[in-house]
């Protein structure tokens, strides 16, 4: 195949992807948004989780 006839089929096949894609696409900023403060509340609980384990392994740390 002609290398213009296939760069011109894969525009023509994409354009029609793209516009039937449309149909199904999810909101952004509520998506990007839950996703964004769930990474905010795992980051935390790990941090709260680190802080709580990381005390008492100090504590039983007896230098000789």
């Amino acid at each position: 195949m002609h290398a213009d006839v296939h760069h011109l089929l894969h525009t023509v096949a994409s354009a029609e992807l793209r516009s039937r894609a449309g149909e199904f696409r999810l909101p952004r900023t509520s998506l990007r948004t839950r996703v964004g403060w769930t990474l905010v509340e795992v980051g935390l609980r790990l941090t709260a989780q680190s802080r709580d384990a990381a005390a008492p392994r100090a504590a039983a740390f007896r230098p000789a």
